[in-house]
């Protein structure tokens, strides 16, 4: 996973080109998909890229980009803050998506 100055935006609009166009709402520890409610544990879910980002005026601004698919063909992309504003059950439940389910096949490079 590399370090990229760009804009989150910029990445969620690449990545939607590529069909990663569904919505997921955090909520009471787990995904869900914000059309079909359906609630996502850790393990029915695949990271295939992932982006940090750092504010550009507030070094402690950070984020992660995560694209993801699920175990039911759904597509997506969500926006996690860590560091200092960080919301920790979201930070835990991205963590406990099983190692296996984690790749970096669909990385854009750059924007």
């Amino acid at each position: 996973m590399e370090e990229y100055a760009k804009h989150e935006i910029d990445y969620i609009k690449k990545y939607q080109d590529k069909g990663y166009t569904t919505n997921f709402l955090f909520q009471e520890n787990r995904l869900i998909h914000t059309e079909s409610k359906y609630k996502y544990h850790p393990e029915e879910l695949y990271i295939v890229a992932q982006h940090r980002f750092e504010g550009m005026s507030n070094p402690e601004d950070m984020s992660i980009l995560y694209v993801l698919e699920t175990a039911d063909a759904a597509k997506g992309t969500y926006l996690v803050g860590y560091g200092p504003a960080a919301d920790l059950d979201a930070a835990s439940f991205f963590n406990a998506i099983p190692e296996e389910n984690c790749s970096d096949r669909e990385e854009i490079k750059e924007v």
